[in-house]
């Protein structure tokens, strides 16, 4: 989704978070370290993905895209995914949920989708949340979203 959308995100969460008496900021739920950032969250983004999957991505990225791989492993699995609070299926979905409210990122979406299917969750969840998402990201994305989940796991599945 981008910082941007992260921070107005986060402004409305806090002003809820006061109303509700909920003392900000929360506890740090961080697990990893700047030096072990990049290997926890390889170790993880493997766990979901695949660590075959994984190593080759990072081996065939050519050298001036390494960067975006590496940034991959380390912000998205390493900085995120590794946090306490929440497990890799609730992650997994809420990913799949926000994805899909991006537009013209179907191969991320069925990647989570598979993502999903990996930790464990079914079809019929992964419908479930994009559903939810419906009035808030409109027919067009959640039904993008849809025919996602449908290529991987089609009906007959």
């Amino acid at each position: 989704m981008g910082f941007p959308k992260t921070v107005g995100a986060l402004e409305i969460t806090n002003k809820v978070f006061k109303k509700q008496g909920i003392k900000i900021p929360l506890a740090n739920q961080s697990t990893v370290t700047e030096a072990t950032r990049f290997d926890d969250g390889f170790k993880v983004q493997g766990e979901i993905f695949g660590a075959e999957h994984i190593a080759a991505m990072h081996k065939n990225s050519p050298a001036h895209q390494k960067h975006i791989a590496n940034y991959l492993s380390e912000f998205c699995f390493g900085d995120t995914y590794t946090r306490n609070g929440l497990d890799l299926q609730m992650r997994e979905l809420i990913t799949l949920c926000a994805i899909s409210t991006i537009g013209g990122a179907e191969p991320q979406v069925k990647a989570h989708v598979q993502a999903n299917l990996n930790v464990g969750n079914d079809k019929e969840l992964m419908l479930d949340a994009v559903t939810q998402c419906l009035p808030y990201i409109g027919f067009p994305r959640t039904l993008n979203a849809i025919a996602c989940i449908n290529q991987i796991i089609p009906a007959n599945a």
